[in-house]
């Protein structure tokens, strides 16, 4: 009689695949735990608070508003709110195109869970990294960064106290604003833990590169 031959193992899963495994467990459990505790008014207003489709209109009519074509194209020295806004909207385009590129190469579905989602773009089908989180964090990034210039915009411009407690806590405010809305995206069921953190680090990155490499200044002197 022919004894049987033992079954082959499975090979046992990658350390990534252990990490994803991880990953979309601990988003599942989060979101089923807290979705229901959280309105949904309040998770989508903090999804919309942190949209392109609002913050470019914004930025766009602020610059317009505020600085003139001709200060652009001349070597006039440009206002605090000019540089502050004109820095944001290239460290958004940069932003923009960086989530684009790494979601179309890295293509990980969203969670299964996710439910009405309006898609801008072909890659807003894919999850990783969050396109939320890296624009929030690279706001609150700019704005610590640029909190001198910031204080002194809502004190001479916008008219606000020296001594009110928005300006003295403004950059704490967009910190935390930046925080809760990048957890917002688990929780609303957008995006696993893995896509917010990564999409967090990012946005950093995005502002520390802005201010040092890729900003108007630099890229008006190197364009002559």
């Amino acid at each position: 009689m022919e004894s049987k031959q033992p079954q082959p193992q499975p090979p046992s899963p990658t350390l990534l695949r252990r990490l994803i495994n991880l990953d979309t467990a601990i988003s599942l459990h989060l979101y089923t735990l807290f979705n229901p505790i959280f309105p949904f008014s309040v998770l989508k207003f903090l999804e919309f608070s942190g949209d392109g489709r609002l913050f470019f209109p914004i930025i766009l009519s602020l610059l317009y508003t505020t600085t003139s074509l001709s200060t652009l194209t001349t070597t006039a020295t440009l206002t605090v709110t000019s540089l502050l806004l004109l820095n944001l909207l290239l460290g958004s385009l940069l932003d923009l195109l960086l989530i684009g590129l790494l979601k179309h190469l890295i293509q990980r579905p969203r969670p299964v869970y996710n439910k009405n989602m309006f898609l801008s773009f072909a890659v807003d089908h894919w999850s990783f990294p969050s396109g939320h989180s890296s624009r929030v964090s690279f706001i609150a990034t700019l704005i610590s960064i640029y909190s001198a210039s910031v204080e002194q915009i809502l004190v001479t411009r916008l008219k606000f106290d020296a001594d009110s407690m928005l300006v003295e806590y403004f950059v704490v405010i967009v910190g935390v604003w930046a925080a809760i809305t990048s957890a917002s995206r688990v929780l609303l069921g957008r995006h696993f833990v893995l896509d917010v953190v990564a999409g967090a680090c990012l946005g950093v990155l995005e502002g520390i590169f802005v201010i040092r490499v890729f900003n108007y200044e630099t890229l008006k002197s190197f364009l002559g």
